[in-house]
């Protein structure tokens, strides 16, 4: 998804094609896009390797995005995006969520078709997508999941007992997860998890029986640590998500 740049550029050059970045109160002046989808929802093989979750989580108001990517730590966060053209533009804009990379023309966001067309007034959503491309303001948000806790998807690549994939859906808040850890009870210590892509973390040869993790998680506490015990059974199976009864605020 996105558009590709040319190689060759002079420094100059690049540096022009970068968004051109200006704030108003909490807001970030920037532009945004969207892309070609046959249903308006989001795409299952987005970047974060949030797979299905990721084409329908919050209605499927989600994007694409490029320097808050963050090389994956910007997966799962919120933010409201509301486009400037005043006559078709309305004041809400709309809450969307981090799934994918994506780069386009000087833009922040490429939007699902979606979340493209809830920045408009009623009845103007076909006039928007006739610009391809807005100038919008934007800024983070806290997510909200009513009736879900995080949970731990294992990824469909994992190979039980001998591979181990996970993502972290429904990621309440303002938070960016930096770090997993697993727990090896026989050498009474926490093993990190590599961050394989985007939202996708693994590890070979993961601990034996019933595996408790804690992430590392920076928010507006600060960086903390935050602990589900038993979180994965021993017999976890791959593309099951497991509830960890934690709720990140």
């Amino acid at each position: 998804m996105g558009f590709a740049f040319k190689y060759g550029c002079s420094l100059l050059c690049f540096i022009s094609l970068l968004p051109a970045i200006s704030y108003s109160q909490d807001y970030t002046y920037s532009r945004a896009a969207y892309y070609g989808s046959p249903d308006c929802l989001g795409t299952p093989t987005g970047a974060c390797g949030f797979g299905e979750y990721g084409r329908t989580v919050n209605d499927a108001n989600v994007a694409g995005v490029s320097r808050l990517y963050k090389n994956g730590t910007g997966c799962g966060g919120c933010y409201q995006v509301r486009c400037k053209a005043p006559n078709l533009c309305s004041d809400e804009g709309v809450n969307v969520v981090v799934t994918d990379y994506g780069e386009g023309d000087k833009t922040d966001f490429i939007l699902s078709p979606r979340a493209y067309a809830r920045m408009a007034r009623p009845n103007m959503a076909s006039e928007l997508f006739a610009y391809g491309v807005v100038d919008i303001e934007f800024r983070r948000t806290p997510c909200h999941y009513h009736g879900y806790n995080l949970m731990f998807k294992v990824h469909e690549h994992s190979k039980f007992p001998d591979y181990l994939a996970i993502t972290l859906l429904y990621q309440a808040g303002q938070n960016e997860i930096l770090a997993v850890e697993l727990w090896q009870e026989d050498c009474k210590e926490w093993r990190g998890m590599r961050r394989a892509y985007g939202a996708v973390w693994d590890m070979p040869n993961p601990p034996k029986g019933a595996i408790s993790l804690r992430i590392q998680v920076s928010g507006s506490a600060g960086v903390t640590w935050v602990q589900a015990a038993n979180a994965i059974p021993s017999d976890w199976k791959a593309g099951i998500a497991y509830d960890s009864a934690i709720q990140l605020s």
